[in-house]
């Protein structure tokens, strides 16, 4: 469950919740929950009814009062006072992130509370409302006469970078920038208190890694001298080079990083929600699954397993596989592979999409006996029932319905880009952030950059290749400050470490087009123990401890072999201006 953030006695709020919440919430003293999002606003949402239906059945009130992000109106204020006069405390109010429930309290309140403590409770909370101040005085000094129309942000904060998202990419750029200029003033916006090394979860679903070793708290995480916004972006201003946060505020840049990641679209897979986590059916890709998955795979002593993979793109391609692999490993040295049908389910054409790794990996495949059905989607799950129905694709495009019974189930769900980053003027016809695949600038905007698995470069979406592209971003972006030419290239590379058994792993490294880029002198293709003590000793401290941290080990970008005319800078794109 989201951390829970208390504002007063009688309020709290926290970011999303689940339905499998609300009992703890009715065991925690809670009497009322409010629903400040819209249905619908994003991926893998759980609906009103369902949040409704849950807490009910906890014996909690709930009230659903949507709001739409960035667009928090005096109206909807009124309605958020005129339900905390009514209702039952004490009350827990959430959205996407927390925020839109914070700035919802905060104006609710300023008809009779200073700003400067309603400021500081959002702040002890981890919400930052400075730019609602010009709108909270204004409540202050007119409630409760009249209800006034919504107050324009007086203020825009503006930096010399602003990135949004703190995960691995984030991080990584924000490190590289503040190595190269420490004066810079960064900004990220990020709304989870939480990183985690999602790499890792392979692994704790193999029984290999403890999961407490795949997270850390953010403020470990986020660069000491970048400024950390605990608030969500909401949409995309390129024109004005600002960036809507979650409650309406804006904040302003020179240039742009956007690398908030991608979401899992669990809504895609008819069922999956309803029965993650019971019956047999779990998911590396989630947190809180990955324990399950390994006890799942110990308890399993004959039967079927699933592994499915969707349509690419998804973020680290090999994962799937290798959830199937550590677990045929397992049963063959428990000696019962033999009693269980493995059958490995993907959306596409071939097992890997490199062509030289793909005959190590038949020979796992054979020792391991496990079935590939290739063309093949997953799209509705009944756990209750232990069956599963795929989408199949024939070579002639035609398509039909197949339905596998299961004993075990491991998912991988389709994933996009989020919400507001598809319906924004940076993306693409597939929804992800437009980026030249050499510099990762985006075409249309020239001080905007792109890295980690929104951007829309063809190369693997992993922790391994935000280790490239971070440099490159970083050297990019600071060419643009200076009105310089841009003149760093990222070579598409990109690291799945195929762990094959427990034990050894296939170190497949590439880059654009399959090209192999091998960071060792030794054949890639072959499974090695030097490979897998990398990948389970090594890695998690390269990744929290140098990447996160600017030190670019092995990490320097290609260079342009000549100097590029400089960039001409535009009134409406003014990105050669002094830092403030």
């Amino acid at each position: 469950m989201q951390p829970i953030k208390r504002l007063t006695p009688f309020i709290a709020v926290a970011a999303q919740l689940e339905p499998a919440d609300m009992g703890t919430l009715a065991a925690s003293g809670f009497r009322t929950v409010i629903n400040n999002r819209p249905d619908h606003e994003g991926e893998g949402q759980p609906s009103s009814a369902a949040m409704q239906a849950a807490a009910e059945a906890s014996g909690l009130d709930y009230h659903h009062l949507p709001v739409v992000s960035g667009q928090i109106t005096d109206t909807d204020v009124e309605a958020f006072r005129t339900l905390l006069d009514q209702i039952k405390g004490p009350a827990l109010a959430f959205c996407r992130s927390g925020t839109r429930s914070t700035t919802l309290w905060a104006l609710a309140e300023a008809h009779h509370l200073d700003p400067d403590a309603l400021l500081a409770t959002a702040r002890d909370a981890g919400y930052d409302l400075a730019a609602l101040r010009p709108r909270l005085e204004q409540r202050w000094q007119t409630l409760p006469n009249a209800p006034q129309p919504a107050a324009s942000f007086a203020h825009t904060p503006r930096y010399d970078v602003l990135v949004i998202g703190g995960g691995a990419a984030g991080c990584a750029v924000s490190a590289s920038l503040l190595k190269r200029d420490p004066g810079l003033r960064i900004a990220i916006v990020e709304p989870r208190d939480q990183h985690y090394y999602q790499p890792g979860w392979t692994l704790v679903g193999a029984g290999v890694f403890d999961r407490a070793r795949t997270e850390r708290a953010m403020a470990r995480c986020i660069p000491a001298k970048a400024q950390w916004i605990r608030a969500a972006a909401a949409a995309f201003e390129p024109e004005q080079q600002q960036v809507v946060l979650e409650d309406g505020s804006r904040l302003g840049y020179r240039a742009l990083i956007v690398c908030p990641g991608l979401t899992l679209d669990w809504d895609a897979i008819e069922g999956a929600r309803e029965t993650l986590g019971k019956h047999g059916v779990t998911s590396n890709y989630v947190f809180e699954l990955a324990p399950y998955t390994w006890q799942q795979v110990q308890a399993l002593r004959s039967g079927r397993a699933l592994f499915t993979q969707p349509p690419m793109p998804i973020k680290c391609a090999g994962a799937p596989q290798k959830a199937m692999y550590l677990s045929c490993d397992h049963w063959l040295k428990q000696g019962v592979l033999p009693n269980i049908e493995v059958d490995f389910c993907s959306a596409g054409a071939v097992l890997f999409g490199v062509a030289d790794f793909v005959p190590p990996l038949m020979q796992y495949v054979e020792r391991y006996g496990a079935h590939l059905n290739f063309n093949e989607t997953l799209i509705k799950v009944d756990g209750e029932a232990h069956k599963a129905w795929f989408k199949v694709t024939g070579a002639d495009g035609t398509t039909g319905t197949v339905e596998r019974e299961f004993d075990f189930l491991h998912m991988v769900p389709p994933q996009r880009a989020p919400e507001f980053v598809r319906h924004s003027p940076l993306a693409n016809a597939d929804g992800w952030v437009e980026a030249d695949h050499e510099t990762l600038r985006h075409p249309r905007y020239g001080n905007i950059f792109s890295l980690g698995d929104v951007c829309a470069a063809p190369n693997a979406k992993t922790a391994a290749a935000v280790r490239k592209q971070a440099p490159v971003v970083a050297e990019n972006v600071l060419s643009v400050l200076a009105g310089r030419g841009l003149r760093a290239i990222y070579d598409g590379y990109g690291s799945c470490p195929l762990t094959v058994e427990r034990g050894k792993v296939i170190l497949a490294e590439f880059g654009y087009g399959g090209k192999l880029l091998p960071t060792f002198p030794l054949d890639p293709r072959v499974p090695r123990k030097l490979a897998w003590d990398l990948k389970t000793k090594w890695m998690p401290g390269i990744y929290f401890d140098l990447m996160l941290k600017g030190h670019e080990w092995l990490a320097e970008p290609r260079h342009l072999d000549f100097e590029p005319r400089p960039v001409e800078s535009t009134p409406a794109c003014d990105f050669t201006q002094e830092k403030k």
